[in-house]
């Protein structure tokens, strides 16, 4: 049997004994929230990711056998290979380069492709394009295009895209381009390419080199009036074609760099006699451009360290600083590098000596500047012959057949055995011959791959070069500084779009993340992995994931923790030193973690009087006869607690003071919490 309680009785009763209840009842049932209305997101347990993300990229890769899990290049992998033949002619009064290339694509790729995308770099200068925070310094007609072949068909570098009614039949697919006004064009093609084949593309272009004193960031500004020319990514290009996106679409914006594809480039560059020219390669024909002079110096730059004049400031003009003739043309060869640049001035004085490469022997060191600025180069030379000598102890042998500095407006750029530089940036751009240069790795969207890897090497070389040990203490604990800002991007957002804090994205953090790393298993074990990596990806596109992956097994230790919270988020581990009990036979600290991301234990032990170590103390090495390093893994924190009572047990000697992450590697945004003292 059963019965209904009317709502409106229900209602009134439930109305009756809630006015009923005393005051003090109410006021507590309002105090209890449900756990979503917390006052704090501060909790005492938390949840440590142990893996890294894996986006459809790179699990396409994996699936084909391109990459895996070991961070080697898989048994499957495969890049595209362009060859490149241009001849290029400068026109100094007008500051135009026209040019004709060849590039023969070979496509070693199981893809058929139906259309090859192009980089013009030059259409950043035309004002209707997408920019970042780069400012050209003039506005040009960027790259014009003039001619377009593809395999000796000729493509309408004029025609319009094909529009279609609603509902009408798709056209039959025809060879066409769209996009030659921007930095990124695309070539339609009539009929795909088969995978594993050679296809050639044909371009005629011409395009002005910015100057002037308006622009803002590297490589906006090209030329110094008219006596001095710096072009870079001054040619059309083919696009990075990989096993892991396909085509390389993103935009030039400026500040971000490139992914281009390793090849040879057959180039031949037409100046005004008494032009010197510099460039990526080897110079072919110097008894036709050079005088006997500069050819007898050339001879003798490899015989010492001393640095040779090839072309002094009183040597200018046809006959004196080349040979003498109302024009030349200089040839340049370069095998398997990722881009071709050049510099040429009628006024440059051009220096030579040395460096000894480990395995290789004695290369040439280039070096071109203006007479006034002779100052800047003083030390350019010897700089650079470290860093090639001093890097190549470090990761690799310098693979390339010489290198050459060149002034001009952008004071510091790398490429292919030319650095744009003088001697403020000499050991920064030589370092980029192993990254990326050597290594190709995608800095439109990874720039910490070269530059953050880059500033890290700078570090060990500037060291070196001081004759000090390298000093990688409190780098990583500096990250907890800037954790939580709002502005920071992750490492693997793409560093095209890094916004305001892409400088610290692309070169700041990854020095802090390998110092945080040195911290965990040594700083000479990450310099050997790194080599090893250096020698596996050589000439190859290594991603991110092939880097944590190669690394992880390099060192033997589980770091999927590792990677994911230095790449993936902005999370620091915020440690501190909550409470210190002092018992009769051992000393219990409570140390906590406050961030998400997770590291080792790390205290030092400060004794009142010198004595040895106790021998329980497993985890404990002497520093000093005062003090002693006690070190718990990270595992400890895998569970999920934030707080963690180390346990120390040292017999009789009594502590005076105990200090956590004593050499600064793990991110901690105050660590005026990290030190306890006996009182």
């Amino acid at each position: 049997m059963s019965f209904r309680i009317p709502l409106v009785s229900l209602m009134f009763a439930t109305l009756v004994i809630t006015l009923w209840q005393p005051r003090n009842t109410v006021a507590q049932e309002s105090d209890l929230k449900p756990s979503y209305l917390r006052p704090s997101v501060d909790t005492d347990f938390r949840s440590i990711r142990r893996s890294v993300p894996l986006t459809d990229a790179i699990r396409r890769a994996m699936d084909q056998g391109t990459r895996d899990f070991t961070g080697q290049p898989g048994e499957n992998y495969w890049q595209l290979q362009t060859d490149y033949t241009i001849e290029v002619s400068l026109d100094p009064s007008t500051q135009t380069l026209s040019g004709a290339e060849s590039i023969v694509v070979h496509n070693n790729s199981d893809d058929e492709l139906a259309q090859i995308v192009l980089k013009l770099d030059h259409n950043i200068f035309r004002g209707l394009v997408p920019r970042g925070s780069s400012v050209p310094a003039e506005n040009t007609e960027g790259m014009v295009v003039t001619s377009l072949k593809v395999n000796g068909e000729t493509v309408d570098v004029n025609g319009r895209r094909q529009t279609r009614r609603r509902g009408a039949a798709a056209p039959a697919r025809r060879l066409s381009v769209s996009g030659l006004d921007q930095t990124v064009a695309v070539i339609s093609l009539a009929e795909p390419i088969p995978p594993k084949s050679t296809f050639t593309v044909d371009i005629e272009w011409n395009t002005k080199l910015p100057g002037g004193p308006n622009g803002r960031g590297h490589r906006m500004t090209q030329r110094w009036d008219t006596t001095l020319f710096q072009p870079t990514q001054w040619f059309p290009r083919i696009a990075k074609y990989d096993d892991l996106r396909g085509w390389e679409t993103n935009l030039y914006l400026g500040p971000a760099e490139f992914y281009n594809n390793f090849g040879r480039f057959d180039v031949k560059i037409d100046v005004p006699g008494g032009w010197i020219v510099s460039g990526t390669g080897v110079l072919q024909n110097p008894a036709e451009v050079l005088t006997q002079n500069a050819i007898n110096n050339l001879a003798r730059v490899l015989d010492s360290n001393d640095t040779i004049t090839i072309v002094g400031a009183d040597e200018m003009g046809p006959g004196a600083s080349t040979a003498d003739h109302e024009s030349l043309q200089w040839h340049f060869v370069a095998e398997e590098v990722n881009d071709f640049v050049w510099a040429t001035s009628n006024n440059f004085v051009w220096e030579a000596s040395r460096a000894t490469i480990p395995g290789t022997g004695p290369i040439p060191i280039h070096m071109v500047y203006l007479p006034e600025r002779a100052h800047l180069f003083e030390n350019a030379i010897e700089h650079t012959r470290h860093a090639l000598e001093f890097y190549s102890e470090l990761w690799a042998p310098y693979p390339f057949p010489q290198l050459t500095l060149q002034d001009g407006p952008s004071a510091g750029m790398e490429y292919p055995m030319v650095i744009n530089s003088n001697q403020g940036a000499a050991d920064h751009e030589v370092a980029h011959q192993w990254w990326p240069m050597m290594l190709g790795t995608n800095e439109t969207r990874y720039g910490w791959m070269d530059e953050g890897f880059n500033t890290y090497m700078n570090i060990l070389s500037r060291a070196h070069r001081d004759g000090v040990d390298a000093d990688l203490n409190g780098r990583g604990q500096r990250y907890g500084s800037m954790a939580g800002n709002e502005d920071e991007p992750t490492m693997m957002w793409a560093s095209n779009y890094g916004g305001n804090l892409y400088g610290y994205q692309t070169y700041s953090k990854a020095p802090l993340m390998l110092s945080m790393l040195g911290g965990i298993v040594g700083d000479a074990a990450v310099q050997r992995a790194m080599s090893d990596y250096t020698k596996a990806w050589a000439f190859k596109h290594p991603s991110p994931w092939d880097f944590a992956f190669f690394m992880t097994n390099a060192l033997e230790t589980d770091l999927g923790w590792f990677w994911y919270y230095w790449l993936w988020t902005t999370e620091s581990v915020d440690g501190s030193i909550q409470d210190v009990t002092v018992l009769a036979d051992r000393t219990i600290v409570r140390v906590r973690q406050d961030g998400q991301m997770p590291s080792p234990i790390v205290l030092r032990v400060t004794f009142e009087e010198a004595g040895p170590l106790n021998p329980s103390m497993l985890n404990a090495s002497m520093v000093d006869d005062n003090s002693a390093d006690v070190v718990w893994p990270v595992d400890v924190w895998f569970g999920g607690d934030k707080s963690f009572d180390a346990e120390l047990t040292f017999g009789d000697r009594k502590i005076v003071s105990i200090t956590l992450d004593p050499y600064g590697r793990f991110p901690d945004g105050n660590t005026a919490d990290n030190v306890w003292t006996r009182e």
